[in-house]
Parts: structure tokens; sequence; C-alpha cells
């Protein structure tokens, strides 16, 4: 089996050290292959050891400067460490180098919801969604993104689909009984959804604010 592919499942079953030796010896055998590097990064990565995880994935480009992957691991990195411009930089190069898969479409929106521009954020996420129609986490970024950017309807259509997905998503609930309080104008919907949030997670401070502000309208 190839080294690259018998490290992976080696790091999958929680056997590092021997990952890395053969990591090691793919990267000697191959110096010219960037897959070797983008491994042996990913499992400092994953130890967090950031630093001399970065130099592998700058290695792995540098050998090979279409590795899109290792533009995704290196957008992951900034994105641990919180340098959303840099982690947005990275996951828009492994895009032009060819990446398409949910995961870096959605890192990418994730990057531009945490430098506030939800609106540029929107149609990544929504390919994150078109190519993984069961992630409800991309479903629910996108989501807060288009009611951010006034798309409501569009915003309760996709923040419906989560719920239906994950009963238990109480953020979900909540958002949807902010878009039924403010755009429906409809408190009774908006309290159903708002106790619903509450019921599937009981400190939901936010849910129970909105609680209470219905029935302070209400009563007056």
């Amino acid at each position: 089996m190839d080294k690259n592919l018998k490290g992976i499942e080696l790091l999958q079953e929680g056997k590092l050290e021997e990952a890395v030796k053969l990591f090691t010896e793919a990267i000697e055998e191959n110096p010219k292959d960037p897959v070797g590097y983008i491994n042996f990064g990913n499992v400092l990565l994953s130890v967090g050891d950031n630093d001399k995880a970065k130099s592998f994935f700058e290695r792995a480009v540098s050998v090979d400067e279409d590795a899109a992957t290792a533009y995704y691991s290196l957008g992951n990195l900034y994105f641990n460490e919180g340098d959303y411009e840099s982690s947005k930089t990275q996951f828009e190069k492994a895009v032009q180098k060819g990446m398409e898969n949910s995961d870096v479409f959605f890192m990418l929106g994730v990057s531009l919801i945490n430098l506030e521009q939800p609106k540029f954020a929107v149609p990544y996420l929504q390919r994150s969604v078109e190519l993984n129609e069961e992630d409800t986490e991309a479903r629910f970024q996108l989501g807060l993104s288009l009611a951010q950017a006034e798309a409501y309807e569009e915003s309760i259509g996709h923040l419906e689909k989560v719920i239906e997905k994950d009963p238990e998503h109480a953020d979900a609930y909540y958002n949807l009984g902010v878009a039924y309080a403010g755009y429906k104008d409809d408190a009774d919907k908006a309290l159903e959804f708002f106790n619903k949030a509450i019921e599937v997670q009981p400190d939901h401070m936010l849910a129970g604010y909105g609680i209470k502000m219905i029935e302070k309208m209400k009563s007056e």
C-alpha cells in the first residue's frame, strides 16, 4: 500500500508515531511530492505544533504550487489561530486550485462571517450546502447569513430544514423565533419557537429574553 495512504490509516487509528514514520519515509522517497509534507503537517497540526505544521504546508506549496490541499490545511491553521483574513485567503487559493468539496466552501463562508461579511459568505455557504445537503451546520450558517443579508424568506426556509434534520438545534429555533417576531410580525409563532429553544436547551438566555419580550408586549 502507498505509504501516505497507510499513514493516514494509522493516524485514524490513533497510531501517531507509526504514521509519522511512514510520512517521513514518503517524503524521503518522493521529495517532490507535496502529499507527504501535507500529511506530516496535518499530524503536527493535530498535536498543536502550528509553527512546524505551517512550515510543512509551505514546503508542500513550494514543491507544487497547485497543491490545493496544502492551502486548505493552511486555511485551517490560520482559522484555528483566529486569523480569519489569512484563513479566507488560503481557502480562496484552495478553491482557485481546484478544490471542490463542501468543507472548503463552508470554511471560506465561516471565515467571512467571522470577518463580519455575511453577504459575501452566502454564495460559499450555498455551494457547501449544494455539495452536502445533509450538513445541518452549513445550512444553519447559511440561514444566519441570509438573515443578516435581509433575505428573510430564504433564511426561514433553511432554518426550518435545519430543525427538520436536527430537532435538537436550539439556536435554529431561536433564530426562527427572531425571524417570526421581526420580519413576519407573528408573535405567537415566535413564542412557539423561543419556547422550543428553551425546551431543547433550558439555559438558552437569548430565547429566554425573547419569551419575556413577547410576553411583555402582549400584556401591554
